[in-house]
């Protein structure tokens, strides 16, 4: 029974405690005397600058000692263009951070138009490449289709005596020549002291050089296309005006109004919203 009367009376004296208003204490201030120097530093800002002298303390001995352990015929051909002022290494990071915002932006258009130039230039020389090959030879993309009024017309079909062209002639698509054609002996004129083979072979080198050639082409302005437009985009990303990245899942959900890239070649599709702004 007196337990029970002491620990309410220690859980009545702790209620009342917690009742009465103690007193705040406040963190002391820099003296007005001493202003000019700053905030008053406490314990905790004093760990921090302790922790980070000590860092440097023990990066400083490191480099001590590796100055001391180093062999002084060690040589490398890296050595021959690296450069010191003021005893600091110029690095890549000072090279790369040389121009201005600006001049990056200028530069940036600039590389835009380039490309963008090539791209056209390609898509010229493309276009008269195909106005000159017309694709002779090659595989053909749709079917000679020969409808007949009854199956046993289709049946009994042929397709030598339909086109007036020898069997061994009709796979070909182009140069397909007639039998009356072929019967006649000054249909084909052959130049004198050369070989049929021989020319023939030629020209099927030649032809399929200007294939070769042109599918390079096809590819080549695929990829300048692909690059200017990720040029362009970087650009308008780098420019003014709020902007914020559209994740996956906004873009599945519904059509998001920005710039984007397309997913060519392995790259990652990158989409940006931009903020509406008023225009005065």
């Amino acid at each position: 029974g007196s337990q029970t009367l002491l620990r309410a009376g220690s859980m009545a004296n702790s209620s009342l405690a917690n009742a009465i208003k103690r007193k705040t204490h406040k963190e002391r201030s820099q003296p007005a005397a001493r202003t000019k120097y700053g905030l008053l530093e406490k314990h905790k800002d004093y760990v921090l600058r302790a922790k980070d002298f000590h860092k440097k303390e023990r990066v400083i001995k490191l480099l001590k000692r590796k100055a001391e352990e180093r062999n002084p015929d060690e040589f490398y051909f890296a050595m021959e263009k690296k450069r010191t002022k003021n005893g600091v290494h110029i690095g890549s990071m000072q090279e790369a951070n040389k121009y201005t915002a600006e001049e990056l932006a200028l530069m940036k258009s600039q590389d835009v138009k380039y490309v963008t130039l090539k791209s056209r230039v390609e898509a010229e020389k493309i276009k008269a490449m195909q106005n000159t090959l017309h694709f002779i030879g090659a595989a053909p993309q749709n079917k000679h289709t020969v409808f007949m009024e009854t199956a046993a017309e289709a049946r009994e079909f042929d397709a030598a005596k339909h086109f007036d062209t020898p069997e061994e002639l009709l796979g070909r698509t182009f140069n397909r020549p007639r039998t009356a054609q072929l019967s006649d002996p000054l249909a084909v004129l052959l130049p004198p002291g050369k070989k049929v083979a021989a020319l023939a072979l030629k020209a099927e080198k030649r032809k399929l050089a200007s294939y070769r050639e042109l599918q390079q082409r096809l590819e080549r302005h695929t990829k300048l296309a692909r690059t200017a437009a990720h040029l362009s985009q970087q650009k308008e990303v780098a420019g003014k005006g709020r902007k914020r990245k559209i994740s996956k899942q906004e873009l599945s959900g519904h059509e998001a109004t920005g710039t984007g890239e397309e997913q060519e070649g392995g790259q990652k599709s990158k989409s940006f919203k931009w903020k509406r702004e008023r225009k005065t």
